[in-house]
């Protein structure tokens, strides 16, 4: 059987903590990803260039995070979302797989808060699978427009007959956008409640990892203090047979 891999992380761009205490974690981070053994990891909060970061630590990597973060043999894509004075940022997808397009929509709701869309097609196991990588609003009103917006997007991109992932940080307190993303036929792990933020005392689950067209097999995420040093959130794998 064909298993797809798929795990969903939001890395905080690398950093943990605020002012003169705050540590890089970028390095740690990669090497998490790689135990994370995911066909498909799907990153939000993810750096291209932070120049005040760059000159406030030594050991700041020189290739983009989402270059850095990809483990030997894998695929980076990035898109920015936010331009910020000292930088950009944005969602990232890491392929174990040939990546045959990416593409990308603007999802900015507000003035205050910069979103995008990442749209990957792969190949894997000889299927088409296309995975679009989210970074939600914080507001609940501008979540339900962008799951709106999301809906429209996969009707004009993504054939009916075609599999689909969706994956990322939906900000979704309560899991109140299911419905939502039910009615396009993208199901999640219903079952299982996974709490993913905050990672040190996880309350709440804001990553989400939604397919249609893929068998749900299981979902885990890994716990304990090495996890929740590295990012305010803990990453989520969920596996489906292809």
């Amino acid at each position: 059987m064909d298993i797809l891999r798929v795990a969903t992380y939001n890395i905080h761009k690398g950093v943990q903590g605020i002012g003169p205490a705050r540590r890089l974690e970028i390095h740690n981070l990669g090497h998490a990803v790689e135990q994370l053994d995911a066909d498909v990891v799907c990153l939000q909060e993810v750096r291209k260039v932070h120049r005040r970061e760059e000159r406030y630590f030594k050991s700041w990597p020189e290739l983009p995070q989402a270059e850095f973060l990809a483990p030997e043999g894998y695929h980076a894509v990035y898109q920015t979302n936010a331009i910020t004075r000292h930088g950009e940022h944005g969602n990232a997808l890491l392929s174990r797989w040939d990546v045959v397009s990416q593409g990308h929509e603007d999802m900015s709701d507000h003035r205050l808060e910069q979103r995008g869309l990442l749209h990957v097609i792969i190949e894997a196991h000889g299927h088409r699978i296309h995975v679009i990588v989210l970074h939600l609003g914080l507001i609940p009103g501008s979540r339900l427009r962008q799951v709106a917006q999301v809906q429209q997007f996969i009707e004009r991109e993504v054939p009916k007959g075609e599999r689909l992932v969706v994956a990322g940080d939906f900000n979704d307190w309560g899991a109140r956008l299911r419905p939502a993303l039910n009615a396009m036929g993208l199901k999640d792990f219903v079952a299982d409640r996974q709490l993913t933020f905050p990672a040190r005392l996880p309350l709440a689950q804001l990553d989400f990892v939604y397919a249609r067209g893929l068998e749900p097999m299981g979902v885990h995420i890994p716990k304990g203090r090495i996890w929740w040093r590295m990012s305010d959130h803990l990453p989520l794998i969920a596996e489906f047979a292809l």
